[in-house]
């Protein structure tokens, strides 16, 4: 076990330079750190809180990836459920994206997960297997946790080999989201569904009109390749190997050897001193000059509200699609994040309540309003639509007008590998950006070594 919770450590420390999703995704994002209360904690300490304090209330940790507005609407529905609640206390444990999950693993081979863990699906089949997560079924079966609202397909994505490790927290979309002032103040169009040449076009334009750049994912292009292969009738992972051939990845990178020769993809250099997949840092909305800044961001629904958030006084956020040859084959809904219970905890029952009271308690979701993506609960999303922002309203009506009608099954679960597959991507799509490699190179370079990846898997 101590050996492979350590192989856990060396993959989950692998992804930390990526943004989750993700999903997806991966996830597809990071999220801004508001501070971080177990940066400090050594395992024995968390272990111990997790039993009960010294005043006798039963003590729980929950452990979440969030920007600011999600921590905050986080905390504030804890801090509900311990006062409908009075004998728990809840300690909130909040960290960026890489820091989560650098945190989470140090805690998996101390033995001390938190109570309640925000997981993500490309990590759920690696922790279940490793025995770090709660089957839920039991809790299911005797009505603490009741997911009579959730549909068997939302439930699925939470299910391994049979037991549910994982509840979704809240129901998303790769989303493009964009200047949609900057936009529509020089006559750009934007449409849904736009393939990968009418995005080309597009950035070609908006570069021609206002001199804005293009991020295409830099350095997080993990869930993106996925989506993009999605369009070719190509599953990125098969077994113990990649899918497709190595001339099925040559349009990818030919997307980015393309916009460095054109001038229209946002210098590499840019990024140096950003936290890639910061909502607060990203080029969309940090920036000084059109030189610095990008007219797109490649995200996750669920992180409209966020990103309009930390826009600047008067740009409006817009959300479309991803481009890919294909758009409604490669688009899917996902769950945006879980909620799960660790397998070190002293109080799985307790942690459980909390997380059904996440899911299905009308008050608490008055509070979190969506942040994590439209409520997986049918019963909440439909309350809870009429309450919610024009933001927050645009993200239920993109997910379910614009994605749900037009999509396709998500992927399974990435395999064994896929995070230093993901690693090896994004070292080869910053040679590219750096003009070190060409698009062939790169497909080859690519192809290859995450091949050699897989085969050891």
């Amino acid at each position: 076990m101590k050996k492979k919770v350590a192989l856990l450590i060396a993959s989950v420390i692998a992804l930390a330079s990526l943004s989750g999703c993700g999903g997806s995704g991966t996830t597809t994002t990071a999220d801004t750190t508001a501070g971080s209360t177990a940066a400090g904690s050594t395992a024995a300490e968390t272990t111990k809180t997790a039993a009960g304090d010294e005043n006798g209330k039963l003590k729980l940790t929950m452990s979440w990836w969030g920007n600011q507005v999600r921590n905050e609407k986080t905390q504030a529905a804890l801090d509900l459920y311990t006062e409908q609640n009075p004998g728990t206390v809840i300690e909130g444990q909040f960290s960026e994206w890489s820091d989560y999950w650098n945190k989470l693993a140090t805690s998996a081979a101390g033995q001390a997960i938190p109570d309640i863990v925000q997981m993500d699906y490309s990590f759920i089949d690696q922790y279940v297997k490793n025995g770090l997560l709660v089957d839920l079924a039991p809790y299911i079966k005797d009505g603490t946790l009741d997911v009579s609202n959730i549909s068997d397909n939302t439930m699925a994505s939470g299910t391994v080999n049979g037991g549910v490790y994982a509840v979704c927290a809240g129901i998303n979309a790769p989303s493009l989201l964009y200047n949609k002032t900057l936009l529509d103040k020089n006559g750009i169009v934007v449409k849904d569904y736009m393939t990968t040449d009418e995005f080309i076009d597009l950035c070609r334009e908006v570069y021609k009109k206002t001199g804005y750049k293009t991020n295409i994912a830099y350095y997080n292009a993990g869930a993106f390749l996925d989506y993009f292969m999605r369009g070719n009738d190509v599953v990125l992972y098969g077994d113990k190997k990649m899918g497709g051939e190595e001339k099925d990845y040559l349009p990818f990178f030919q997307m980015y050897e393309t916009g460095i020769k054109e001038g229209w993809f946002i210098d590499p250099g840019v990024f140096a001193e950003l936290s890639i997949g910061s909502v607060e840092q990203e080029p969309l909305v940090y920036g000084s000059s059109p030189e610095t800044m990008s007219w797109c961001a490649f995200y996750n629904s669920n992180q409209l509200t966020a990103m309009q958030k930390a826009a600047p006084e008067g740009m409006e956020i817009g959300i479309t699609t991803w481009p890919s040859a294909d758009p409604k084959k490669s688009g899917y809904l996902k769950s945006s994040q879980f909620f799960s219970v660790g397998a070190h905890s002293k109080n799985p029952e307790e942690a459980v309540k909390v997380i059904n009271f996440l899911t299905n308690s009308n008050d608490a979701n008055n509070i979190l309003l969506g942040e994590r993506g439209v409520p997986a609960s049918s019963k909440i999303a439909s309350e809870l639509a009429p309450k919610m922002s024009d933001v927050e309203q645009k993200v239920i009506h993109y997910v379910n007008e614009v994605v749900t009608p037009n999509c396709s099954p998500i992927n399974p679960p990435q395999p064994d590998g896929a995070s230093e597959v993901s690693n090896l991507l994004n070292q080869v799509q910053e040679q590219v950006c750096y003009s070190v490699y060409d698009a062939e190179t790169a497909a080859k370079e690519f192809y290859n070594g995450a091949n050699e990846i897989m085969s050891k898997k």
